[in-house]
């Protein structure tokens, strides 16, 4: 059988993603035609499309497990080099980046999915762990969201320091903690429970409420309060 390049040029009208995109809107293009859009080209037996189909199979069709890609493992398939694997990661994170504007008004904080869709964007694609906190005012209004610690595969070191710093410097009055599991198990662990503990302990002292603790999982978390663990 012959294979050739297929440039987008040669496709029909229909399958032509940019076309398509122009004629009837990005939402009606599939991850792979959008992904397509960005490489441009594909390799002398895959067209854009078809190699874009490729990646996203590898993804399980998934864009939060394309995202973790790094950029040697992009380049890993044939007709992606360093520039385009570039070009896909840049549009992922800019993507996240919408994702995660705030409006001009900080938004309240009312539950635990509030909180969780505040915050789940900083722990897309991370393969460690982080420990971020919500610091609220009186009115369960975000204050903003800070980064504490980082870590390894599977812990993080945390001092309650730094928390209540924060805390205080920004006359919060209450905190929500944060941090992720890789794993995709959000079940608590032993130490998980007992930093809960005590930073509620420390909170009752300065009069700063911690609201709850969420452990942020593949597309799942886990709540504290929820459970009533707080």
């Amino acid at each position: 059988m012959n294979h050739e390049k297929l440039s987008i040029k040669s496709w029909s009208e229909d399958d032509k993603p940019r076309e398509k995109l122009v004629l009837k809107g990005s939402r009606t293009l599939s991850h792979a035609e959008l992904l397509a859009i960005l490489i441009g080209s594909g390799n002398k037996k895959e067209s854009a499309v078809e190699l874009s189909k490729k990646i996203m199979s590898n993804c399980n069709g998934k864009l939060n497990l394309l995202s973790k890609m790094s950029l040697k493992e992009l380049m890993q398939f044939n007709g992606i080099g360093q520039a385009k694997a570039v070009t896909i990661i840049a549009a992922l994170e800019l993507a996240k980046r919408k994702a995660m504007e705030n409006s001009t008004e900080k938004p309240s904080i009312n539950s635990s999915i509030d909180a969780y869709n505040q915050m789940r964007y900083d722990f897309e694609g991370l393969d460690h762990e982080q420990f971020w906190i919500l610091l609220l005012n009186r009115a369960n209004k975000i204050i903003e969201s800070k980064n504490i610690s980082k870590g390894g595969i599977s812990a993080t070191v945390v001092d309650p320091k730094l928390i209540f710093s924060s805390a205080l410097q920004e006359k919060a009055s209450g905190i929500i903690l944060f941090h992720n599991h890789p794993s995709g198990n959000v079940s608590p662990s032993k130490s998980d429970i007992a930093l809960t503990t005590k930073l509620k302990d420390g909170g009752k002292l300065l009069e700063i409420n911690i609201i709850d603790h969420i452990i942020i999982g593949q597309n799942t978390y886990f709540s504290f309060a929820d459970e009533q663990m707080l």
